[in-house]
């Protein structure tokens, strides 16, 4: 499997990257012959850029489910959709992978308007007397224009926590540019406050939704609103202003699919950022205040766009003495914990439920 990446035009400081993946046994359809580039090269422009070739074998560090995900193939070229198209097509997928988790993990899945806000509200069958006065907020991904995470990313989690969750469905752009969206997820922790004690609630939130949960924490401490007892960011960055080494080599699945070279004049989401400065601590959080912050859990994978968004971040609040932890999966793509069929799917969201558990109080 090879990436191509247009040589000749780049001029940005960031790597453009032409990779081979071998695949080995788990892609028997793919042809591992001299049409394939069989060793490394690299070279390095003067400004910087790199224009490297590796050959990269699938880990045996892995579980062969996620062997067999990374192995499928997956076409270089751009495949243009609509918003709308996008929507229908996450809103069919996250209904039909929801209900997959179901399955692996029982729960009640209902609708609540909450201060003005449609909410999903997943309730575990059983929940322990001891258990009832806490809540979880979910922040669900989706690149703030769709939602592709309040049924997969809460199910599970509630499940093991044995805890109900709340999957905030706040506005999106390009209709709603910031701050809608966080000020949606503000307003539904405001009204949780009246019924749940801020030590008995935790955020948490994958890709836009783990951007996300880190704006709300800044914007309820610069509004004098007491903090939630933890944090989860999973597979998050807090710097709009800036591409990075990761969104350089990975598209969403890995080192498959479609991928432009960085640019260097569009190094943000300025869809979701409308006109605001990339640099405005309340969008981009790296250049925020963190003392204080809540104790936070960061995930992320060793092929995710977000990989060193991610990394970063955690840096961020460790040097602002927040107690953070990071956990990074070997090889797997982007918000692999989506994908209810490997194992490290189980792994990653134990992870999680344990961390609140301990965070929350059992």
């Amino acid at each position: 499997m090879i990436r191509k990446s247009n040589y000749a035009k780049s001029v940005s400081l960031m790597a453009c990257i032409s990779v081979t993946l071998l695949s080995g046994v788990f892609c028997q359809s793919q042809q591992t012959t001299s049409t394939h580039p069989q060793t490394d090269s690299s070279v390095i422009g003067p400004d910087g850029t790199a224009y490297i070739t590796r050959v990269v074998p699938v880990p045996e560090t892995i579980s062969p489910e996620a062997q067999k995900v990374l192995a499928r193939p997956q076409s270089d070229a751009a495949v243009p959709e609509t918003l709308e198209q996008r929507r229908s097509k996450t809103d069919e997928w996250q209904n039909r992978t929801g209900e997959a988790f179901r399955k692996l993990y029982p729960v009640d899945v209902t609708q609540q308007t909450i201060a003005g806000v449609p909410t999903r509200v997943i309730t575990p069958p059983a929940i322990p007397a001891n258990k009832k006065n806490r809540i979880l907020i979910n922040l669900h991904g989706g690149g703030f224009n769709s939602d592709s995470g309040s049924l997969t990313e809460s199910i599970p989690v509630a499940s093991m926590t044995q805890t109900k969750i709340i999957a905030v469905l706040y506005r999106l752009s390009p209709e709603h540019p910031f701050p809608a969206g966080l000020d949606d997820a503000v307003a539904v922790y405001r009204e949780l406050l009246k019924t749940y004690k801020p030590e008995n609630i935790g955020i948490f939130g994958t890709s836009a939704g783990a951007i996300l949960t880190g704006e709300v924490a800044v914007k309820l401490r610069q509004s004098g609103l007491p903090l939630p007892k933890a944090l989860g960011i999973f597979s998050g960055m807090g710097d709009f202003s800036s591409n990075t080494d990761s969104q350089s080599l990975y598209a969403l699945s890995g080192f498959s699919g479609h991928l432009d070279p960085p640019s260097s004049t569009k190094p943000g989401n300025t869809e979701y950022a409308g006109s605001l400065d990339l640099k405005d601590p309340s969008l981009s959080i790296m250049y925020a205040d963190l003392h204080g912050l809540p104790a936070t859990l960061f995930i992320t994978s060793g092929r995710d766009m977000l990989l060193s968004g991610t990394t970063i971040l955690h840096r961020a609040f460790l040097r602002d003495g927040v107690d953070a932890q990071l956990v990074v999966f070997e090889a797997l793509p982007h918000a692999f914990w989506n994908n209810p069929n490997l194992p490290e799917t189980k792994e990653a969201n134990q992870i999680m439920a344990r961390f609140f558990d301990k965070q929350l109080g059992k």
